[in-house]
């Protein structure tokens, strides 16, 4: 819906601001209710840490979305590393929502500049690095 069918706009992004953020809070207090038991076989069958689920958890489902913007500034296709290395680009989503340092990461990307300054902050540096940029290059 664009901007100028919504009669009021701001009210409407608020409200669904607050309905993404009451939904986490269900989602939280449902895992909360999970017995450490379960909770840990579903760390296991997620192939990560119980407290690096109970980490993501507690950051929600847009933890990462630097990721595919930082991936668009390199010049590497999310889809083609996804469909190449799925593994890869879960634990790089990973290590990108347990970052500490999602500012200087948001500000590089939105001036354009994260591609030069990535390797001083970014706990994805080395691994980015490591990528065959001609593999996986927008097309």
């Amino acid at each position: 819906m664009s901007t100028a069918s919504r009669p009021y706009p701001i009210v409407q992004d608020l409200i669904e601001s607050f309905a993404s953020w009451l939904k986490h809070r269900r989602e939280m207090n449902e895992m909360r209710q999970l017995d450490r038991a379960d909770f840990d076989r579903i760390a296991s069958d997620l192939r990560i840490a119980p407290d690096d689920l109970q980490e993501l958890v507690r950051h929600g489902k847009h933890a990462a979305s630097e990721l595919p913007k930082m991936l668009e500034q390199l010049g590497i296709s999310t889809e083609a590393l996804g469909r190449a290395q799925p593994l890869l680009l879960r634990d790089m989503e990973r290590v990108c929502s347990l970052c500490n340092n999602k500012g200087q990461c948001d500000r590089d990307l939105a001036d354009g500049t994260a591609a030069e300054n990535y390797h001083g902050y970014c706990g994805n540096a080395a691994t980015l690095e490591s990528l065959d940029r001609a593999e996986h290059a927008q097309r």
